[in-house]
């Protein structure tokens, strides 16, 4: 059955027989353009419309179709065109927050630009992955910081994160960063690799395997794409150059896309995110810093702020050199975010705070 290629199962043939009717058929989006979906079935692809009663039951855009979602389909036209009516219960979904109305935009620790307060949403970025390879460059666009965020957003998606930290030829210190690496990724597997010269490409295909789909995150330049390519075993995606002065590359990848590869198994390719602000839980956030929420229950007050209270075990560790400055910075930035995200503000006194609390936050590590 060709669906199984694309990672059918029983859970969702069971989900599909709960809601199929008559002319429905079961598909999966594997390229979103403007206004339409391109479609994968049994038969063959199609461009797909989302039909007008899930357009107007939609409450937000997660409830819209992604790349890697299961959809109910009525094809037409003879079958070159289809009608979206459902989609089918994601088993998991790397999203972030979008901002859809209201907010100021302010520049968080590294000088990227975010949207604060207004009205925000989750947009799904990729749907049903089974792991998530965050792709990070050891050049100039190596940045923890950054990193932290991308771990954060992935176990957050129900998916298993992997870090591919590439370009091993253009690096002089790999043992150094792979120690940084390896400091704040607890838990996460770590591959360096050399997508141009193919060095370590080996190691990621045991990743890839029949029904098994892999999601490549990460900014524009790392080298998503020649990874896909090394993958497919052909030269499928364009990659561009990337420029010296920076290491910031254009984005070659203009939409989400999903491929299978010849030997078994489905990648998804992305664009380079400029921004990617967390839509997540504290549970999620709590486990990537486990080391900062153990430090505070080791405070002589369980409500310690780290100000000025005595016994503090953060400003003690901070003090010491044990916990690094800009790690903590960071983990106080998402955990407002993340805060906003659970509607922990109250009323409006309350936003306002935590909107002071915030910026102060950044304008105090923007002085490091």
């Amino acid at each position: 059955m060709y669906l199984n290629r694309l990672g059918w199962n029983e859970k969702f043939e069971e989900a599909f027989n709960n809601v199929k009717k008559e002319d429905y058929i079961p598909g999966r989006v594997i390229r979103e353009e403007k206004g339409r979906y391109i479609v994968q079935h049994e038969a063959g692809e199609c461009a797909a419309k989302v039909a007008g009663k899930l357009r107007y039951n939609a409450n937000s855009i997660s409830d819209f179709p992604a790349v890697g979602d299961w959809v109910v389909i009525k094809p037409i036209n003879n079958g070159e065109e289809g009608v979206i009516y459902d989609l089918l219960p994601r088993k998991s979904s790397f999203s972030r927050k979008v901002p859809v109305s209201g907010g100021r935009k302010v520049k968080d620790v590294n000088g990227r630009k975010m949207t604060f307060g207004g009205s925000s949403e989750e947009q799904v970025v990729a749907a049903n992955i089974d792991v998530v390879f965050i792709v990070m460059a050891l050049d100039q666009n190596f940045n923890l910081r950054r990193l932290e965020r991308y771990i954060l957003v992935a176990w957050n998606s129900g998916a298993t994160p992997v870090i591919v930290l590439n370009k091993i030829d253009m690096c002089d210190n790999l043992a150094e960063k792979l120690e940084q690496v390896e400091e704040i990724a607890t838990g996460v597997e770590i591959h360096c690799i050399s997508a141009l010269n193919k060095d370590g490409i080996e190691a990621l295909r045991e990743y890839v395997g029949d029904g098994i789909t892999v999601g490549l995150f990460g900014s524009s330049g790392v080298g998503k794409s020649t990874i896909i390519n090394c993958l497919l075993q052909e030269e499928q995606l364009l990659t561009g150059a990337v420029r010296e002065s920076d290491s910031k590359g254009r984005h070659t990848t203009t939409w989400r896309e999903l491929l299978l590869i010849p030997t078994g198994g489905i990648v998804i390719d992305t664009p380079g995110m400029r921004e990617l602000q967390v839509w997540s839980e504290n549970e999620a956030l709590d486990e990537i810093f486990e080391d900062i929420t153990e430090l505070e229950s080791q405070c002589k007050f369980n409500n310690c702020s780290h100000n000025t209270e005595p016994g503090c075990a953060i400003k003690t560790a901070l003090k010491e050199g044990t916990l690094d400055y800009e790690r903590y910075e960071n983990y106080k930035i998402m955990q407002i975010e993340v805060g906003y995200l659970q509607g922990r503000i109250g009323d409006r006194k309350a936003y306002s705070e935590k909107e002071r609390m915030y910026l102060k936050v950044i304008k105090k590590a923007k002085n490091l």
